[in-house]
């Protein structure tokens, strides 16, 4: 109890607000909710419409980071750097926007999404060090929203959940074709080859069979049948007087 009560008296030193809602994850629905080095967030809509404020950011965090948390290290400096995280700091700012970017209520057919991890261009860049970029292992992270008034911060979120990432297949990892088979495998192989090329070279005899009778042709001979032409003379042929010698 002591230290949670600390907290709050650092707190409220600060004129730090605690608002009641915690980050969360986006629909599982929604394609890509984690990936490798992004997740997604759902919008904070209608969580900052009674503060004056000018600006809104994200804190992306390491666990560790979560309990010590410095609230009052100004976005942009070198110990909220992206470039510098987690190994030189545990913690850094980015997506910052205005209560504009949060309309409420939400208009009908608005993406109401954050992407963590999105910017590539940036993520080596020192010039930006609240560069939304890749994160760089599996995790564990938990988020959560700062606002800024002017140069000082006025009002906080809870922290998420921990948020793990998926994890990138090595290449050894992955089933090569033609490694590993077994022998059944190989012998159910086998034996369909075998039949598919007996199916196919009936298929072929009966298209040469199909073909032959097509044409008319035939390609056996038969032996021509003996003709025999009998011989006979008319009755009347030796009565006629001219005809004896």
């Amino acid at each position: 109890m002591a230290p949670l009560l600390l907290l709050l008296l650092l707190a409220t030193a600060h004129g730090l607000e605690t608002i009641n809602y915690t980050p969360t994850l986006a629909s599982a629905d929604l394609g890509g909710q984690i990936t490798t080095s992004t997740f997604v967030l759902e919008q904070p809509r209608c969580v900052f419409k009674d503060l004056t404020t000018e600006e809104i950011w994200l804190v992306v965090a390491v666990p560790d980071a979560v309990k010590d948390f410095n609230n009052s290290l100004a976005p942009g400096s070198p110990e909220r750097a992206f470039q510098e995280f987690p190994d030189a700091t545990p913690a850094y700012m980015t997506l910052n926007t205005t209560l504009l970017s949060y309309p409420c209520p939400k208009p009908s057919g608005d993406i109401t999404v954050l992407r963590v991890g999105s910017e590539t261009s940036c993520a080596n860049d020192a010039s930006r060090p609240s560069c939304n970029g890749p994160l760089p292992s599996p995790g564990t992270y938990q988020v959560k929203f700062l606002v800024w008034n002017g140069s000082s911060p006025v009002a906080e979120t809870r922290w998420s959940k921990p948020i793990t990432l998926r994890t990138a297949k090595q290449p050894s990892s992955i089933p090569v074709p033609g490694s590993g088979h077994s022998g059944a495998m190989i012998a159910i192989t086998t034996i369909l080859s075998i039949l598919f090329a007996i199916l196919l070279a009936g298929l072929l005899a009966m298209l040469v069979f199909w073909g032959s009778d097509t044409c008319g042709c035939s390609s056996s001979f038969s032996k021509p049948e003996a003709v025999s032409v009998r011989r006979y003379n008319t009755h009347h042929v030796y009565d006629q007087p001219a005809a004896r010698l």
